[in-house]
């Protein structure tokens, strides 16, 4: 996340994620899913302009760029009120801080929507990041972290910088230093996915895979040990709500990837590029077979 302050606004750039792992250890009796992932940023991003107001309220626009539209209803909806992630992160904060305080946002929509690259949760960490700085209440990343979980499990990531190892349901965060820096292809299909209709659908491990393999081979740049480590256990169940999962395992498979899968609860699908030129080329190959918004990208701090 990158942030540019001038004397009355704030501009924040702030990343999509890829899950190179994720296993699904059980239901928990809030409701949530009790979760171990890896997650990375990756340099495509969103864009947040904030500025404070004396309008009296939290104002909000968006665009979406490229504006290419995808259907299901999760894809479709970007709202621009209290429904919104941003608005939400922005009246939170200063709901706690026991402030009355309104602010002008406009976002810029890159990142695609429903797709498992965990767009709105990237948005609403950087509205809070925006907020903090823009009102001035010098909040450290701890004092954010709690209203971080608050809005989203894939929030709390957000305001921290590089891979993670996420564990609980997304919230308990444990830096991965030394994967070193990783290329891939993104396929979003036009279709998006609701995330509770696959987490419903999904049938956690009775075995749960193991996280240390993937780790080890990053760690050590064995590119082979990491592209067959790579893992999503929500994978098949999204596979069962829309055929585009199946067509994209088939198109990634005739990629020469060093490996492939599903990012989140999808839609959204990644291949391991062995180098930014091989990550190019893949791309390139890819945008004349129509599966959608085709992104080349590496991992971002």
């Amino acid at each position: 996340m990158d942030v540019q302050r001038t004397p009355s606004t704030v501009l924040v750039r702030t990343p999509a994620k890829l899950n190179l792992f994720l296993e699904v250890l059980g239901k928990r009796t809030d409701g949530f899913h009790e979760l171990e992932t890896l997650m990375t940023p990756v340099n495509l991003y969103d864009l947040l302009w904030f500025a404070p107001a004396d309008t009296g309220d939290i104002e909000l626009t968006c665009e979406r760029f490229p504006s290419v539209e995808r259907s299901g209803e999760e894809a479709s909806r970007l709202p621009e009120g209290s429904d919104n992630l941003v608005v939400r992160a922005v009246r939170l904060l200063a709901e706690r801080a026991g402030i009355w305080a309104s602010a002008r946002m406009k976002l810029w929509k890159r990142i695609p929507v429903a797709a498992g690259m965990a767009g709105g949760s990237s948005d609403a960490a950087a509205a809070l990041v925006a907020a903090n700085a823009g009102w001035r209440l010098d909040w450290s990343r701890e004092q954010l972290l709690p209203l971080a979980a608050e809005l989203g499990s894939d929030v709390p990531f957000f305001l921290g910088r590089g891979p993670a190892v996420c564990r609980g349901r997304g919230e308990r965060i444990e830096p991965a230093s030394g994967l070193g820096i990783l290329h891939f292809v993104v396929v979003a299909p036009p279709v998006g996915l609701s995330t509770a209709a696959v987490f419903r659908a999904c049938r956690p491990a009775e075995h749960p895979q193991p996280l240390a393999p993937l780790l080890e081979a990053l760690r050590t740049g064995d590119a082979a040990t990491a592209g067959e480590r790579l893992f999503n256990r929500l994978e098949p169940a999204a596979a069962e709500l829309t055929p585009w999962i199946e067509r994209l395992r088939r198109e990634f498979a005739d990629g020469e990837f060093v490996g492939h899968r599903m990012s989140g609860s999808g839609s959204s699908y990644f291949g391991l590029c062995r180098n930014l030129g091989h990550a190019q080329r893949a791309a390139s190959r890819l945008r004349g077979r129509g599966v959608g918004q085709v992104y080349a990208v590496r991992t971002a701090c």
